[in-house]
């Protein structure tokens, strides 16, 4: 089984996809570990998900943390900090 997950604003434009299906590894247990693991991918998936670069998350549509965590069949979506005003 797999979560899903979705790509908004820059992320979605620098990597060309809106989201994708990730099958979850057993060591992928909290948002922070799947950060990593999309990261190390490389190419468009390290561009997007540079340490270096803000990028926040939501887990079925709360508002997540990095220890927050994920399980089979989750929706987890990535998305750059927005301000409002």
């Amino acid at each position: 089984m797999s979560i899903r997950i979705i790509y908004f604003g820059r992320l979605r434009e620098e990597m060309g996809i809106a989201g994708e299906l990730f099958e979850l590894p057993p060591e992928v247990g909290d948002v922070e570990s799947l950060r990593a693991r999309l990261l190390a991918r490389g190419g468009a998936y390290a561009t997007a998900f540079d340490p270096r670069k803000a990028v926040r998350f939501a887990v079925n549509q709360d508002i997540a943390r990095n220890n927050t965590p994920i399980k089979l069949g989750d929706e987890v979506a990535f998305f750059p900090p927005v301000s409002g005003g």
